[in-house]
């Protein structure tokens, strides 16, 4: 089963608007997705930038959200712990929570906003890296999505 992840700040493959951005306010944007599968127990959110000089770049981790969600509103705080419960991890800008696209001069690069749907809550901390969410999230995924945006300076 596939999650259906949007939003209601741009299109899939359409330009990210610069509010969402280093160079606007840098809030993270409303996301909505469908029902998940029976047995949901939390849901996971990477957002990543395979495009990067340096390799995919880490803009956002979060995770334990909770089951019943189906929505991420505009501007999530940039702390560890949500009022929801949910945990946010470190991004490759070394900060807790959400940092938007900041790409160099150049062609627009792809920002993936991956979503997973876990038959479990993972066992990890605040500010847990990508990579340990995703070792954490191994064998438990029952359903995940994707909505791609792009920016380019």
């Amino acid at each position: 089963m596939a999650l259906h992840l949007t939003s209601t700040a741009f299109e899939p493959n359409g330009t990210i608007p610069k509010k969402y951005t280093c160079d606007g306010p840098d809030v993270s944007p409303p996301l909505a997705w469908n029902d998940p599968p029976a047995g949901t127990q939390s849901f996971a959110l990477i957002m990543d930038d395979p495009d990067a000089p340096a390799g995919t770049w880490v803009h956002w981790v979060l995770f334990n959200l909770p089951a019943s969600a189906r929505a991420l509103p505009e501007n999530v705080p940039k702390v560890e712990q949500l009022a929801d419960g949910a945990l946010q991890g470190r991004n490759d800008f070394r900060r807790i929570g959400y940092g938007g696209p900041c790409p160099p001069r150049g062609p627009a690069h792809r920002y993936f906003f991956k979503l997973y749907a876990l038959d479990t809550r993972l066992g990890l901390r605040a500010g847990a890296s990508k990579a340990d969410v995703e070792r954490a999230m191994a064998g438990h995924i029952l359903a995940q999505g994707e909505l791609v945006g792009r920016y380019g300076r």
